[in-house]
């Protein structure tokens, strides 16, 4: 295997690693309530996708 002849720099290594970074899930808005959601994911609040109900929630009463 070969080996590096001279020490990498910091400055290199973090340039590499620069798509590594976590990065903040863009959100929508749910058409049925209104909240903020991520994008292809049911919404939290009222249980609806793309306009339709997919899951069913319990309303506090």
């Amino acid at each position: 295997m070969p080996n590096p002849k001279r020490k990498h720099s910091k400055q290199r290594r973090d340039k590499r690693r620069t798509h590594d970074k976590a990065v903040v899930p863009t959100l929508g808005t749910c058409q049925n309530c209104g909240a903020a959601i991520q994008y292809h994911r049911v919404c939290p609040e009222c249980g609806f996708y793309k306009g339709k109900p997919a899951i069913k929630k319990e309303v506090a009463a």
